[in-house]
């Protein structure tokens, strides 16, 4: 219908014969939070204007209407609002977006106009994808992928390196799928890279990436080859290269390939020259003189040698006396006593010639005296290397360190040491070490001794073996004096030096704690090795240690003690297990090197570490600090573990007393699962906080084995700082629509005692999660780890929960080492030749201080002196603990090399030697 209005107010609205045209329409409007939103219209020419959403007429009421005349062409234009809310929206269930659009009547009829959607904005806060840290080699492509939490509207992607905008510029290409390339990856690209997306309604951050742009090592040019080593005779000339074009940067692997080359050359010796036949007479001058000679051709003089000694022409007369001078017979004119001087000079060649093999037998005698001081002076680091070969073996540069490379070619030529528990190595070395004599005089010649780096290491799926059971070798009780094996830990009375007073009572029993692995052996005069397998204790006796004709059944026993039975409330804590040695009367005429792992961060000075020993009454007391020096015990000190010299058998541990908040032990973190045996679809998930020592994980990793669990994820490592705060365990991201978890249980909590004194049991936490239906066979979450203003650590699981679809992550052990003992030379890095050489060399004194002290100090365990000189052959002492601490890589290049270094140092008096030997070589010819 149409309207009656006055002629003037119909043309003000354009009766003229036109539709209401829109000059402004809705648009597309996302509400934020709980604030609604306006949509508008404004026509010309229009009688009216109403919204419709969602296909019905929004009531006048609610809409908001003006009009106002257009001055250009005094047409009226309508415009009309409304107002949208965020429970309008959420009340509509339709097919679509919720919507709305404007229709406006003139007299001619109705327009319409674009439909403009509503929809409440958000954006989630995890993201789908997050950036991986990842390492890079120079010149390599950097990819790294993010996917943006889902969002309305969608959500736009920056990128932040070090938390500043990164320009897209260069050679960043950041793709339309968010990804981050760099086609050629720089030095400066290394830094920390987050995700950053963002919308109307929030911005969100993804988790750090760090990115290292490694170098690999590359070798400069080879050096000219340097001068024959030898003056005459066949020598050996070397040229030498370095890593260090490039040199390795950010864990770039080092180069491949030898650094020195070596190669037999013949330096021309000098030849004296020697004279030739003589030649016939010549005819007789008239001088009554004939002549004949000879030449110095036999052979001739060269390179540098002496020329002939004599004359090279003689004269003689050639007339029997039948020609006269001065008109007389020549054999008239022979003067008086001529006969006599031929006797005089015949007597005297005889006794020159006596004088000549009297100073030849000098000239020998004192060579070899010289030879004999000369080879006691000087040490050669070939002491080492001519008496056995070596192996060793390089691994590939991989995304997981635990795998091992079932293709890894042994590389005589470049090695890496490896850290793992140890396992003895095969019996190839020695037999190799028999191939050549070691007792011959040290060579000139200089080569450092290659590393023996063989281990025994083993990937073992937890669930996927039964439980590991320790061979140990049985043998028969031969115990001097009518001892038996006493297998509970002693503490003997003796004095911990022999010129120290007596520390502790008598024999005495001890209550045992609960014991978690041990080993036996029976060990002779030749000394061995024992070793818990995978708890990183070991026990070494060194050759000659115990008499001749006697055995002894050693025992070594490990013990997880609670730290409350350090000290009646102290501060002190055990940072590593307790470990027995024994039998109680083991006679030893030198220290036992006993190795333990132990978890304390030693980075810092934070920690006063001592060690201990168990008394009668159970209580332990001190034996010696760390940081100090004492004549009774050596203790040293490495990152993860500690070698200790022992004399007595007894209960040992260290204990730790922290000085400050920052004070910190390592922790073990692990996730394993299996499915819940009581409900079908329910599956557990058990979080273990124990201490970064080797048997702490072993025991938990025994204790999954037979409970069927499974590693879900490769255990990482966290500092617990002594600040008093506790551990937080929380599960995180689990799919709310797959997996339903226990209520109360997605966070809990350690108090800071039970993870800091570390108590008899592994610290473990649960998570019980049920899955809603059988179709869902994959779980995937993150366990976050943290202690309150400390550290954080995250365990990612992805993993199949259907039995028979396991997806098993393996973990590092070595199960099926079950070698717990090595006896005689087998079980030494340093053949017992070699050793005796050495240490009779160093336990005496000489001009220029070549002792025992300057080999501690090249061996860098010159701390507590005093200790070794209580030793009644500080070298030999010194050889054992450097056995002890290189006990896993079999690295013997510290030790040639330090005798290297202290060979090339000489006396005057062994310069002058040297110079006399090179001299007496040259008159012998």
């Amino acid at each position: 219908c149409y309207f009656s209005r006055p002629r003037g107010e119909a043309l003000q609205h354009g009766q003229s014969g036109t539709l209401p045209h829109f000059l402004e329409e809705p648009v597309d409007a996302y509400i934020v939070k709980s604030n609604p939103i306006k949509l508008r219209c404004q026509a010309r020419p229009a009688l009216q204007i109403f919204f419709k959403c969602n296909g019905e007429w929004v009531h006048q009421s609610q809409h908001l209407s003006q009009e106002h005349t257009d001055l250009g062409t005094g047409l009226k234009i309508r415009e009309v609002l409304i107002n949208v809310s965020r429970q309008q929206v959420e009340d509509f269930h339709g097919p679509e977006d919720y919507w709305c659009l404007c229709v406006a009547w003139s007299h001619l009829g109705t327009s319409k106009s674009r439909k403009a959607t509503v929809r409440i904005a958000y954006l989630r806060k995890n993201f789908e994808q997050d950036p991986q840290g990842t390492e890079v080699p120079l010149n390599g492509m950097m990819v790294l992928h993010c996917r943006p939490p889902e969002g309305v509207p969608v959500a736009e992607v920056e990128w932040l390196k070090n938390d500043e905008p990164l320009d897209p510029k260069g050679t960043v290409d950041s793709r339309g799928d968010h990804d981050l390339i760099v086609s050629e990856a720089r030095l400066s690209d290394s830094g920390n890279y987050t995700c950053v997306s963002s919308n109307i309604v929030a911005k969100r951050r993804s988790v750090t990436a760090a990115v290292v742009v490694y170098v690999n090592g590359g070798w400069s040019s080879w050096t000219d080859w340097s001068p024959c080593n030898v003056r005459c005779g066949r020598g050996v000339q070397k040229r030498s290269r370095t890593c260090t074009n490039p040199a390795p940067l950010n864990g770039g692997a080092f180069c491949e390939g030898m650094s020195v080359q070596k190669s037999t050359c013949n330096t021309l010796c000098p030849v004296d020259g020697g004279w030739g036949e003589w030649s016939e007479w010549s005819a007789c001058s008239s001088d009554c003189e004939r002549q004949r000679g000879r030449e110095c051709t036999a052979p001739e003089p060269k390179h540098g040698g002496r020329l002939c000694d004599g004359v090279a022409l003689a004269t003689d007369n050639c007339t029997g006396g039948l020609c006269t001078q001065n008109r007389k017979l020549l054999h008239d004119a022979k003067p008086q006593g001529v006969e006599g001087s031929s006797d005089v000079a015949l007597y005297s060649g005889l006794a020159a010639g006596v004088v000549t093999v009297v100073l030849l037998i000098i000239a020998v005698a004192l060579y070899r005296r010289s030879q004999s001081e000369y080879g006691v002076d000087v040490i050669d680091s070939s002491a080492l290397t001519g008496g056995f070969q070596s192996f060793s073996f390089k691994t590939s540069r991989q995304a997981n360190p635990l795998l091992i490379n079932s293709s890894m070619q042994p590389d005589l030529t470049v090695s890496r040491t490896y850290t793992s528990p140890m396992c003895f190595q095969d019996s190839i070395d020695k037999e190799l070490m028999a191939e050549r004599s070691l007792l011959d005089p040290l060579p000139d010649l200089k080569v450092k001794g290659q590393k023996i780096e063989v281990h025994c290491n083993f990937l073992v799926s937890v669930g996927a073996a039964e439980r590991a059971e320790y061979h140990v070798m049985s043998h028969p009780q031969t115990f001097p004096r009518g001892l038996a094996p006493d297998y509970r830990g002693v503490a003997v009375g003796t004095t911990l030096c022999r010129r120290g007073k007596t520390l502790f009572p008598p024999q005495v029993s001890l209550t045992p704690s609960r014991p978690l692995h041990r080993a036996t052996a029976v060990f002779g005069h030749a000394g061995g090795r024992l070793v818990v397998p995978n708890t990183g204790i070991s026990l070494l006796v060194p050759h000659g240690g115990i008499a001749e004709d006697t055995t002894w059944e050693t025992y070594m026993i490990i013990h997880q003690e609670d730290s409350s039975t350090v000290s009646e409330d102290g501060p002190e804590i055990f940072l590593s297990p307790a470990v027995t040695y024994g039998p109680p009367g083991l006679d030893l005429s030198c220290p036992i090197a006993m190795t333990v792992a132990h978890c304390a961060e030693v980075a810092a000075d934070n920690w006063t570490i001592r060690l201990k020993r168990q008394m009668q009454d159970n209580k332990w007391e001190e034996v010696m600090s760390v940081d100090e020096e004492s004549a009774s015990c050596y203790c040293l000190l490495e990152t993860q573990r500690c070698h200790v010299l022992l004399e007595h058998p007894g209960r040992y541990a260290l204990v730790g007393e922290p000085l400050n908040q920052d004070a910190a032990k390592r922790l073990r973190l692990a996730v394993f699962g299996s499915p819940d045996t009581s409900n079908s679809l329910g599956f557990t998930l058990r979080v273990y906080c124990v201490d970064d020592t080797p048997h702490a994980f072993q025991e938990v990793a025994v204790g999954e084995r037979t409970r069927g669990g499974r590693l879900l994820e490769e255990p990482k490592m966290m500092l617990f700082r002594g600040n008093t705060f506790s551990l937080q365990v929380s599960i995180q991201d689990v799919p709310q629509l797959l997996w339903s978890i226990k209520p109360f249980t997605t966070c809990q909590e350690f108090s800071f005692s039970q993870v800091w004194a570390s108590s008899q049991r592994p610290l473990q936490c649960a998570f019980s999660l049920e899955r809603y239906s059988h179709s869902s066979t994959q779980l995937s979450c993150k366990i976050g780890i943290r202690q309150v203003k400390g550290e954080e650590q995250i365990l990612q699981v992805y993993t199949s929960v259907v039995e028979n679809e396991k997806g098993v992550v393996p973990f590092f052990t070595q199960s099926d080492c079950t070698i717990t003992s090595q006896t005689g030379s087998r079980a030494f890095k340093i053949p017992p030749s070699i050793r005796q050489r050495i240490s009779a060399t160093f336990d005496t004194a000489n001009a220029k201080g070549k002792d025992w002290r300057l080999l501690a100090q090249k061996l860098h365990i010159d701390r507590n002196l005093c200790y070794f000189a209580c030793q009644e052959s500080p070298s030999s002492v010194i050889l054992s603990l450097w056995e002890a601490q290189h006990q896993d890589s079999g690295d013997l290049d510290s030790l040639a090399s330090a005798l290297e270094e202290i060979s090339k140092v000489q006396s005057p008096r062994t310069a002058t030697l040297r110079e006399e030997r090179e001299s007496e070589f040259t008159k012998l010819g």
